[in-house]
């Protein structure tokens, strides 16, 4: 979908308008010439010479004014695409058939000028992906002919908003849940579409996610693939019953059996004798059929009927049976009702499942929760105190509920060497003029301390030498910073003609 015409219909007014400027100025210094074919040729040379003259050398900034969700931070998500979609840049003849269609008006030369156009004479700087980036910063300077960077400024602004925001969106959600828990997207059905959904699991899992339900996102970016199943999946009757032991020395005639004597054993224990009465059938069905497709990740989803009297028991039931043919289950995953409470009393059910059995490590089951989850009720569970080893998060992560979009913008800051301002009556939205260079300070421990951006001509922070900067809680006051160590933010990832 991220063609040139991925892109704001004023973005290719704007660029005729420059074309035709530059055309104005080609006749203005013509001489008229004896042959029309040499004349036609050397108008089409000076026209794009002229063209390349004034367009050359510009400057555009792309920032964001405020960090999203309330919050002090972002983090810089979208590059690589950014750098994919120019260095396949490319105008079709399709595509100058619908502009064409859509821009009657406009000269034959101009579509000419735009199936001509590449993004070789762009260059483009930017903070690494993946950075903690802060407002007003640039994430890319773009610098080259003003026409093609006017048509870069839509798709840049498209493919760094959402993949920034998602990105942050699920370090926020990393930082509330800890760095011990499994966070894990599951968000597609929930996303705005597609192409939305796809972009979710890829940022998502930059952001520290550690997987996601999306199979397609699994395939295009290696990102690892988990799931269970759904409250749907219910068998009432199982056809093959036999299992093979993991190390395929022996095989189980009726698995079943097996796991339903298991459930009888845990019904008739000492520590668990009068905790559950008479468990779902169909659940139970449902769980043995699954365990036998996937004995080697065998994950259950409990809360269909009642969590503590039939899917906890059920699954405790199955996942013994299969220890009895050498594989381990996985966990159990909740979807509903009281999840602190319940993953309490489920741990509690393993342990002694554990500890009358003699099965070493049953109590540190794993035990997954879902549900609508957000980082505000990740927070209250982490208060109450609760069991779950991982998190299953789709809407909230996937749509940013808490905040629609990053508002990035994309501005004009220096043009044939001359600082560029935007003025407002807004002072948030003045730009802040000229091409810069971005620095950031790190102390003693290897901590950052402190971004600060400088003129491009201006002498580059050293390490050792005191700086007098705005304190970063009170900004009546001044702090002084010696770093030492001194990074640039701002490196090459596109040099146009300079380099491959």
């Amino acid at each position: 979908m991220v063609t040139p015409l991925l892109t704001d219909l004023y973005q290719f007014t704007m660029a005729y308008a420059y074309w035709k400027a530059g055309k104005h100025l080609d006749r203005a210094v013509l001489e008229p010439s004896s042959s029309p074919l040499n004349s036609s040729l050397l108008t089409v040379y000076l026209r794009y010479c002229a063209v390349k003259l004034i367009m050359k050398i510009v400057c555009f900034d792309l920032y964001f004014r405020k960090s999203p969700f309330s919050g002090e931070f972002t983090i810089f998500g979208g590059l690589e695409e950014c750098i994919r979609f120019i260095a396949n840049f490319k105008i079709t003849e399709d595509d100058i058939k619908f502009l064409r269609s859509v821009m009657p008006t406009c000269e034959d030369g101009f579509f000419e000028y735009l199936s001509s156009i590449d993004c070789s004479d762009v260059e483009v700087y930017a903070i690494p992906e993946g950075y903690v980036v802060f407002p007003k910063v640039p994430l890319m300077r773009i610098e080259g002919p003003v026409a093609v960077v006017q048509l870069l400024e839509t798709p840049f602004l498209s493919l760094v908003n959402y993949a920034s925001l998602v990105t942050t969106n699920a370090a926020r959600h990393r930082f509330i849940a800890g760095k011990s828990k499994n966070l894990l997207e599951f968000g597609l059905r929930r996303a705005q579409g597609p192409d939305g959904g796809i972009s979710a699991s890829r940022y998502s899992y930059m952001g520290g996610f550690d997987a996601t339900s999306n199979v397609a996102a699994g395939r295009l970016f290696g990102i690892p693939i988990r799931g269970t199943h759904s409250h749907a999946f219910s068998l009432d009757e199982i056809i093959d019953k036999e299992l093979t032991s993991s190390d395929g020395s022996n095989k189980c005639e009726d698995f079943v059996f097996l796991v339903q004597s298991w459930l009888s054993r845990i019904k008739d224990s000492s520590s668990l004798c009068g905790t559950f009465g008479e468990t779902s059938h169909s659940e139970l069905a449902a769980f043995t059929s699954y365990a036998l497709a996937f004995p080697n990740s065998f994950l259950a989803l409990v809360d269909t009927y009642d969590v503590m009297r039939s899917g906890v028991p059920n699954f405790c039931a199955v996942a013994l049976a299969l220890n009895d043919m050498g594989y381990k289950a996985v966990g159990i995953r909740l979807d509903s009702g009281d999840l602190a409470y319940q993953s309490v009393e489920t741990r509690k059910f393993f342990r002694a499942i554990e500890k009358e059995f003699g099965i070493v490590g049953f109590g540190k089951m794993s035990i997954t929760a879902s549900n609508d989850l957000n980082e505000e009720t990740i927070d209250a569970l982490n208060k109450q105190g609760h069991e779950v080893d991982a998190f299953g998060i789709g809407t909230y992560l996937v749509t940013c509920y808490a905040q629609a979009a990053l508002g990035c913008v994309f501005k004009l800051v220096e043009i044939n060497k001359q600082p560029r301002i935007k003025l407002s009556e807004d002072v948030t939205k003045v730009s802040i003029p000229c091409k810069k260079k971005c620095y950031r300070l790190y102390g003693k421990e290897g901590y950052p301390l402190v971004d600060i951006m400088t003129g491009e001509d201006e002498p580059s922070p050293k390490v050792g030498e005191r700086l007098l900067c705005r304190h970063p809680f009170n900004e009546s006051k001044r702090a002084y910073v010696v770093p030492q160590q001194v990074e640039e933010l701002l490196k090459c990832y596109w040099p146009g003609n300079s380099g491959d």
